[in-house]
């Protein structure tokens, strides 16, 4: 009969493993490796996109640190990789050049992907709350939609949204005017 382990794998184990293969990301959730796909072009370029505009706006204005796709320590068996990072500058300290992040972020967006949207707008938007990620922002290429969260009272209160072509400001950076054309996949004519 063969013998089935239950143990689960925690943080410390998981981040033995190193990066991941050619293709796909691995996270921990629940002591559990999860799989996914890499990201195709669209959920590539609203990445780029809004990470660069994110940048611009953090270094130009001194405020933090910009990460994206970093290994997140979210608990003893939870290891995850938001899409973009955001550290005030005061926070900085908790990242490290050379090891996974250890507290939680102020700033993590999710971009959907087909296959993480359930995981994105259920298992995250709790997971991160727990965490007591400060804003969570959901981006959606497909629907062309951004989405933000403030953590009030441990639970996200939307506070702040745009669509299509909006320009938007949303917290942490109430300075910051996002125009939303820019950062959506367009094929280039």
């Amino acid at each position: 009969m063969p013998v089935v382990s239950t143990t689960k794998m925690n943080a410390r184990q998981y981040m033995i493993l190193g990066e991941d293969p050619p293709g796909v990301r691995l996270e921990l959730v629940d002591g559990e490796i999860a799989v996914s796909a890499s990201p195709l072009p669209r959920h590539s370029y609203v990445d780029r996109a809004l990470t660069a505009l994110l940048w611009v706006h953090v270094e130009s204005n001194d405020l933090g640190l910009v990460l994206g796709d970093t290994d997140t320590i979210f608990g003893e068996y939870d290891v995850r990789r938001p899409d973009i990072i955001y550290f005030t500058k005061q926070r900085s300290h908790l990242v490290e050049e050379d090891e996974a992040i250890s507290g939680p972020p102020d700033l993590c967006i999710e971009i959907l992907s087909p296959s993480s949207v359930a995981v994105d707008r259920k298992d995250k938007f709790e997971q991160y709350a727990k965490g007591k990620v400060r804003f969570y922002w959901i981006v959606d290429p497909k629907n062309r939609l951004i989405e933000a969260f403030k953590l009030i009272g441990g639970k996200y209160k939307l506070c702040g949204s745009g669509a299509n072509n909006d320009i938007v400001s949303l917290l942490p950076f109430p300075d910051l005017e996002i125009p939303l054309k820019s950062i959506w996949f367009a094929k280039k004519k």
